[in-house]
């Protein structure tokens, strides 16, 4: 009993160790940004793949990644906090081409891929097919964070991270298919496939949505911020375990779980200071996972083992790219057809080449039996073109959105906001010596105070001024962020009262209403 005790103790020990070591080498990435601000062209989550190589090639390795890791540790949080923050007006806007993307683009996909590696490649067919399904899951994290910091439409982003999502549950459904074919558990006809496609997506969204409602109408009944902020992880993790446990895919449940809290539970069942509690959370949570999987997916790589299978890497790389621009640009004609709504000619390029592989692609790699023949390679292969499209693609996504004029106007509006908020600090501070006269202070101080900051007040409204004047659409943000600031004030006003027990159910913003109707 002391010997299992103590072994126990040094495994806590040891595991505790290794996490303090690649969390401190994630946050000290993280602070290079700062130190050397060419750092600050690289997005922070492929500076982290770049580290992790670095690591890599003096035979540095921090923690060693296993499928159960990802798939039940990392994947729920990030899954949760992409499905929380994606609003349902513009899901449901781009619906169709989503789910055209994620079904029949995984399809597309994993028949390409396994075609060129069987007849360029000679690998066997089985082994194919399941590089082919591993490298179906997109994972474009570095690439919509880079869309939110260039201020890029939220049309392109919301496509971007609801097909990654529903994408990712299609590919592990897809790869389970695949692998129990392979060890013959499973029958191939396409009636057994839409069985259990239905079976494991039903289950995924039957139960993600029982819990999603039934955790919506429960915080309802109480205002405890870290209680229900609480909820929510454990609604992720609870979600993903009981639905893989009912043999339904994960990744749907946590999916619709985080879709159902986000945009329907957060609204009825939590007042407005929690859900900003909440929101935070998660947006801690998901930086905290994804440094440390970006950081372990450079760290894993054995330059040995890829360089002797470059030219399987390389054939994988080119059929890849190639059915990613069949399947975009083929079911985006498709989608038009369907909603007539044409997705433009760029968007669809950059949804071309922004569809970069990561952490589930490699998650599912490593889940091959160690029995079947040519895991290795399976896990080579993936791991090669894992890294190219974070390296090349990711690091070549700015210039392609630059070239196609697609980059919005997040960095002007920043700088607008700054002028805007030292303009009205200043102003307070000018108030405050109007108003407070103390004595023993010099009047002349006063005097010299007011005359300084009022010189600065001249000089920011004048920065302010040709700012309006070089970019006239700046009126239009202005206004929006003056309505917003109404809106945020009338919404904290009702939270007030509901904090203060004078008001029993939260109410939705006059204003917004008023402001639509005055539109209309």
């Amino acid at each position: 009993m002391l010997i299992e005790t103590a072994i126990g103790e040094e495994i806590i020990t040891t595991n505790l160790k290794q996490f303090l070591l690649v969390l401190s080498v994630s946050l000290g990435v993280a602070t290079l940004p700062q130190v050397v601000g060419w750092f600050r062209h690289i997005p922070y989550t492929l500076l982290l793949v770049i580290v992790g190589l670095g690591l890599a090639f003096v035979d540095v390795r921090l923690v060693t990644l296993s499928p159960e890791l990802i798939l039940f540790i990392f994947l729920p949080p990030l899954l949760f906090e992409a499905a929380w923050n994606l609003r349902w007006p513009e899901l449901k806007r781009n619906l169709v081409t989503i789910c055209l993307y994620a079904v029949l683009g995984v399809v597309i996909s994993i028949a390409g891929v396994a075609v060129g590696l069987n007849q360029l490649g000679g690998i066997s067919l089985t082994t194919a097919l399941l590089i082919g399904a591993s490298l179906s899951a997109t994972d474009p994290v570095s690439v919509t964070a880079l869309f939110r910091e260039l201020g890029v439409g939220k049309s392109l982003t919301t496509m971007m991270e609801g097909e990654s999502l529903f994408n990712d549950g299609m590919a592990v459904v897809a790869f389970g298919f695949l692998l129990a074919l392979s060890l013959g558990n499973a029958q191939l006809g396409i009636q057994p496939i839409l069985l259990q496609l239905g079976v494991v997506i039903g289950t995924g969204v039957a139960v993600g949505g029982l819990i999603g409602f039934a955790i919506s109408y429960l915080t309802q009944r109480f205002d405890l911020p870290m209680v229900e902020q609480s909820l929510t992880l454990v609604s992720a993790y609870g979600t993903y375990l009981i639905v893989e446990e009912l043999g339904g895919s994960g990744v749907i449940g946590v999916v619709t779980t985080g879709l159902i809290l986000g945009n329907f539970g957060s609204r009825i069942g939590m007042n407005p200071r929690t859900r900003v509690i909440v929101s935070e959370f998660w947006a801690f949570l998901a930086f905290f996972v994804n440094s440390i999987v970006f950081l372990l997916i450079g760290d894993q790589i054995r330059f040995s083992i890829l360089g002797e299978n470059l030219q399987i890497i390389a054939i994988t790389i080119a059929t890849m790219i190639l059915m990613r621009a069949i399947s975009i640009y083929l079911l985006s004609n498709l989608s038009a057809v369907i909603t007539q709504y044409q997705i433009p000619l760029p968007e669809q390029t950059v949804l071309w080449w922004g569809g970069v592989r990561g952490s589930v692609a490699i998650a599912l790699a490593l889940s091959v039996p160690i029995g079947l023949p040519e895991r290795e390679k399976i896990i080579a292969t993936v791991f090669g073109v894992v890294l190219f499209t974070l390296l090349v693609q990711g690091l070549t996504i700015k210039p392609l959105l630059q070239k196609l004029n697609l980059l919005g106007d997040a960095p002007l509006r920043e700088q607008y906001s700054e002028l805007a908020t030292r303009y009205v600090a200043l102003e307070r501070v000018l108030q405050r010596l109007e108003k407070d006269h103390r004595p023993g202070i010099n009047p002349e101080f006063y005097r010299y105070q007011e005359t300084l900051i009022q010189g600065e007040m001249k000089n920011l409204q004048g920065k302010i001024d040709q700012l309006q004047l070089e970019y006239p659409h700046l009126g239009s943000f202005i206004t929006e962020q003056f309505r917003d600031e109404l809106l945020a004030i009338e919404a904290d006003t009702y939270a007030e009262f509901v904090r203060a027990g004078r008001l029993n159910t939260e109410l939705a913003p006059m204003l917004t209403d008023v402001w639509e109707n005055g539109k209309g």
